[in-house]
């Protein structure tokens, strides 16, 4: 009984057939610190940007931080205009930016391989591997150790 219920289900999967979609869109992930974000991006009439699903405006509410996530397109001056649909987790404010700035020049340099040389030079593709060091056991942080007292 057992036997035929497991060749049944085995012959259901292989009947089945998978449809293949067509992707119109390029998708890169950009990493900083603790913060990854995953960033697809298409072509559109004019660039439009969604972050979280809520506007870049809404979501990264300090000019400093906005001017770093168009840095990239910016330094390559791409000839079409892209809609950006971003989704980032993780980290603070900055470190998320930033991650998203490379997950754009990665995206970019996908769709476009004449833009990799620009979005190189400028450094946009490196990934800033610098995170917070993680605290040793007997210390108060991860180098800092208790005041010491001879007696």
């Amino acid at each position: 009984m057992l036997g035929s219920q497991i060749k049944i289900m085995s012959t259901e999967i292989k009947t089945k057939k998978t449809a293949v979609k067509s992707v119109s869109y390029v998708e890169a992930t950009g990493r900083r610190k603790t913060s990854v974000a995953r960033v697809r991006i298409s072509a559109a009439k004019n660039s439009t940007y969604k972050c979280n699903d809520r506007s870049i405006q809404e979501y990264f509410p300090t000019e400093a931080a906005r001017t770093i996530i168009q840095a990239p397109l910016k330094t390559a001056t791409p000839s079409e205009n892209y809609e950006i649909s971003i989704h980032v987790r993780g980290g603070g404010m900055m470190s998320q930016a930033e991650a998203v700035r490379h997950g754009i020049a990665r995206a970019l340099s996908k769709a476009d391989e004449g833009l990799r040389k620009p979005l190189k030079s400028a450094k946009f593709l490196r990934r800033d591997s610098r995170a917070k060091e993680r605290r040793k056991f007997g210390l108060k942080k991860a180098r800092k150790a208790p005041q010491w007292s001879k007696r």
